[in-house]
């Protein structure tokens, strides 16, 4: 899938995977694509719940090799 920005959020426990991507969207436009890279197992409901909250579509989330792959289209 195509992305506009991308962050690494690998390592990190919440909150601060869905504190980095609150800054990241908003310093993107309307209908960009940001792709995260997650290790923390709780992000999957993490992210679901802020995409829930905010009206940002969460387009695929996709695990491998322990690693969360996001994309979030901004609303």
């Amino acid at each position: 899938m195509e992305f506009n920005k991308e962050i690494d959020a690998r390592g990190l426990n919440c909150p601060l995977p869905i504190l980095r991507t609150k800054k990241a969207l908003s310093d993107m436009q309307s209908g960009q694509v940001l792709r995260i890279l997650a290790t923390d197992p709780g992000a999957v409901k993490d992210f679901q719940a802020f995409a829930r909250q905010t009206g940002n579509e969460l387009l695929s989330h996709a695990e491998n090799d322990a690693v969360y792959t996001f994309f979030m289209r901004k609303r």
